[in-house]
């Protein structure tokens, strides 16, 4: 049954990023929900505005984010950019999980390769099925850049 599950919400993560056209597609490491590894995809709202949605699995279940990023902005006259945003996060398997994540993170946009490195913090409210707060989801980002 968990193999079903999975492998239904990887299909319809990969199908609804492949709908959406998601300008940054690629793969985050680090701690989630006991998860390990995410499929991770940006999605431009705005120049400055974005979704990164991830869909983790590899610790008993399946972790969904899709936090907004209302502030996406270079960092000085440098090539990198910082972003902060927050959004719904869930966990699907034993126990169900429904909380708020926040999001920290800075990315380097490589200019001759179409490759985004970042790393992020998003600490995490869940609010169902136990409360509680914990502050200590790290994450290493890769992405292929599409379009420009």
């Amino acid at each position: 049954m968990k193999n079903k599950l999975l492998g239904l919400v990887l299909f319809l993560a990969i199908a609804s990023i492949s709908q959406a056209n998601a300008q940054e597609l690629g793969i985050r490491f680090g701690n989630f929900y006991g998860n390990n590894v995410a499929v991770d995809g940006v999605f431009a709202l705005g120049q400055f505005s974005r979704v990164h949605a991830d869909v983790s699995f590899g610790g008993g279940g399946v972790g969904i984010d899709a936090l907004w990023n209302p502030i996406y902005r270079p960092v000085g006259a440098s090539e990198f950019n910082y972003y902060l945003g927050f959004g719904p996060s869930m966990f699907i398997g034993d126990p169900f999980s429904l909380g708020v994540a926040g999001e920290i993170g800075i990315e380097y946009p490589f200019r001759s390769v179409p490759i985004v490195i970042g790393a992020d913090w998003r600490p995490n409210f869940r609010l169902i099925e136990n409360t509680n707060f914990f502050a200590d989801q790290f994450g290493l980002n890769i992405r292929w850049r599409f379009g420009k």
